[in-house]
């Protein structure tokens, strides 16, 4: 029974939650990110550099015989996974830097009380002494 309970004071824990949800989000993201990098970035980088589609290249081990599949090396695939993977990265890093940017600021900005003027400390000991007398 008590490790029911530890488990379901870790899994109501806010950071487990949050987590969660960055996970989901994070998948959905890297969907997005995907998209981009083979819809949008890949073809014209394919279309400067020889209008080659980089998701075709592939060095071929042994090719087709009949039904059999031809066995080969998907370089392409694995160069646009490199590519989506620096770009969701670089989207982490700029998302970490503006919140870490953001909790700098909250931190700032309490300020320090500003120390009493000779004034002040004279008035309070004058205080303290009447308060005495009584």
């Amino acid at each position: 029974m008590a490790i029911v309970k530890e488990f379901k004071e870790f899994a109501m824990r806010g950071n487990v939650v949050d987590l969660a949800v960055g996970v989901i989000i994070g998948a959905a993201f890297g969907k997005i990110v995907t998209s981009l990098v083979t819809d949008i970035i890949m073809p014209p980088l394919g279309f400067v550099v020889g209008r080659i589609d980089f998701k075709d290249l592939k060095y071929v081990i042994k090719p087709a015989v009949g039904k059999i599949p031809e066995t080969a090396v998907n370089y392409g695939l694995f160069i646009n996974n490199v590519i989506d993977f620096l770009i969701v990265a670089f989207c982490i890093f700029l998302m970490v830097k503006g919140i870490n940017s953001l909790k700098k600021q909250e931190e700032a900005a309490p300020a320090a009380p500003a120390a009493p003027t000779k004034e002040e400390i004279l008035l309070t000991d004058i205080r303290d002494i009447l308060a005495k007398q009584k």
